[in-house]
């Protein structure tokens, strides 16, 4: 592409980088006054992701058609006096009772990963037994586990334990009479969220959640150095006369129950990064309340609706834990090719016993962060108060960073912070405005920037950038919300480049919870793909 084509482009490895100023984007001229006001946006398709298979990003797992020596892959921790009788047939690991009434198997899959999901697919169960995950600490006998026990070949409860120091600390059993869980085949699955986990039970493509749980207080796992000696097993627990049939185990990373708060990762001008023709977002992965969801990037193909979940970031402050922040905005500088960016510290809330408060963090990582497990460095940008949702640019022509956030002002409500800085220095210059805010986003539309951000008033607001005067609201037609959900959605406006089926894409979510969550609970949404072009 050549400057003739009306697109210039500065290329950092293999990330190219749209340069929208003076330049046309999709057909519009950028020295036009362009408001996004005057763009109507209409919705093109949605999705939700829960668990997708296709999505998930693997980590370990026992495959039995692709099992040769069961006992050296898989070795068993159960005494030999105490094990059952295990084979691989016809693609599934079949586990039988022994020569003792009660006999049981606990094979290693793998290591522990506590932002990962766990999952053991029944093929099917005869007789009375069990079938668990479990976390095991390889230095003494403390572990975490979750248990579909079956009676009279019929699923009928799900047992967690949290055993520590010799005592069983945690043990609730959830009944699963009032759920719709009737046939033998089905999966156990553990989504473990940092201080907690969630337990469900898929059957026919559905999942269900059964129970929940939250262990830091007995056993902190985000600590690097206590997840590095847990490894991750699979149980089977059976009574005389039973068998049960293991079709896969796996250990994933994976998209969770819902997704929400997007943000194209950028430049440090704010201009989105397209790498091989895909946009890349950060987007919440959900787990449960707010100390348990992760951060996960996705990409998209901007000219259709072809979402990838690539990996999930967790954040590192030095102080041994490994910390599920979320909410950000990430940027790759053009200067020192470091990626850099701002995140929301929820991880706070997760910590009982030390005296933390939730801060806006600046993140950074000499490596590519976006695909598969990363860990970015963090530290408070000395912002004090618990605000939200930092999204930031370096104004080149002001020569200053501007952060614009939700800031808490007797509820969030979007404020203009300015340094010399991207890390530290911020001071207040505007706002915090008179309505409630979330999602904030600093945007370019023809040769000015705006600021925009989602609101409980059923409003996409514009503000002028970057002393955030009233400008106008965003034309949506289906908007991500109805009169039984709410509406404080993020806006993920997009300029795109001539060639594409609209000029400006946004990416957005509904706040419609996964049902069965306990109250409150943040577990929305589903993503939505509008596009948007002028009136």
């Amino acid at each position: 592409m050549t400057h003739t084509e009306h697109f210039s482009r500065r290329t950092l490895g293999t990330i190219t980088i749209w340069m929208l100023g003076g330049l046309i984007v999709g057909g519009l001229a950028i020295g036009q006054d362009i408001r996004p006001d005057q763009i109507q946006f209409r919705r093109q398709a949605v999705r939700r992701m829960i668990f997708d298979s296709e999505q998930a990003i693997p980590l370990s797992g026992l495959s039995p058609s692709k099992t040769i020596d069961l006992d050296l892959m898989y070795p068993d921790n159960v005494p030999a006096s105490e094990r059952a009788v295990c084979r691989l047939d016809a693609g599934n690991l079949i586990v039988t009772t022994g020569q003792s009434e009660r006999s049981m198997t606990r094979r290693w899959i793998g290591s522990v990963n506590p932002f990962a999901t766990y999952e053991v697919e029944v093929a099917s169960i005869s007789g009375n037994a069990a079938v668990g995950i479990r976390f095991d600490d390889s230095e003494s006998t403390d572990f975490l586990g979750a248990e579909l026990l079956f009676q009279n070949d019929r699923p009928n409860q799900v047992r967690w334990t949290t055993h520590i120091d010799g005592n069983d600390v945690q043990s609730p059993v959830w009944e699963l009479e009032n759920h719709f869980v009737k046939g033998t085949s089905c999966v156990l699955r553990v989504q473990m969220a940092a201080v907690g986990a969630n337990v469900f039970i898929e059957t026919s493509g559905r999942s269900q959640l059964i129970g929940y749980v939250d262990f830091s207080q007995h056993l902190e796992l985000r600590e690097k150095t206590v997840a590095f000696q847990y490894e991750f097993m699979a149980t089977a627990e059976l009574k005389e006369s039973s068998e049960v049939k293991i079709r896969r185990v796996t250990a994933a990373i994976t998209p969770g129950t819902g997704q929400a708060d997007i943000r194209a990762i950028t430049d440090e001008q704010g201009q989105p990064l397209l790498d091989d023709g895909r946009l890349w977002f950060t987007v919440t992965i959900r787990g449960r309340a707010l100390p348990h969801p992760a951060q996960g990037v996705f990409s998209l193909n901007p000219s259709v609706f072809d979402l990838r979940f690539e990996g999930l970031i967790v954040f590192d402050m030095g102080d041994g834990l490994l910390r599920n922040e979320l909410a950000s905005h990430l940027f790759r500088d053009s200067t020192t090719g470091q990626w850099r960016g701002w995140t929301t510290g929820f991880s706070a809330f997760g910590n009982k016993g030390r005296n933390e408060s939730k801060s806006i963090l600046a993140v950074y990582s000499d490596r590519d962060p976006r695909k598969g497990y990363s860990i970015m460095k963090a530290r408070p940008v000395g912002i004090d108060g618990a605000h939200e949702d930092p999204h930031g640019v370096y104004d080149r022509r002001d020569g200053k960073w501007r952060l614009l956030l939700c800031e808490n002002a007797g509820g969030y409500k979007a404020a203009m912070w300015e340094s010399d800085h991207w890390d530290h220095g911020f001071q207040r210059i505007a706002g915090p405005v008179e309505v409630d805010s979330t999602g904030t986003q600093i945007q370019q539309f023809g040769d000015q920037r705006f600021a925009l951000f989602g609101s409980a008033d059923r409003t996409v607001y514009i503000r002028s950038y970057p002393d955030l005067k009233p400008v106008g609201e965003l034309k949506i037609h289906r908007p991500p919300w109805n009169d039984d959900h709410g509406t404080r959605i993020w806006p993920n406006v997009i300029p795109l480049p001539s060639g594409y089926p609209a000029p400006y894409i946004a990416l957005m979510m509904d706040r419609a919870n996964f049902p069965g969550m306990p109250k409150r609970n943040w577990t929305y949404g589903a993503l939505y793909l509008y596009h948007g072009d002028l009136k």
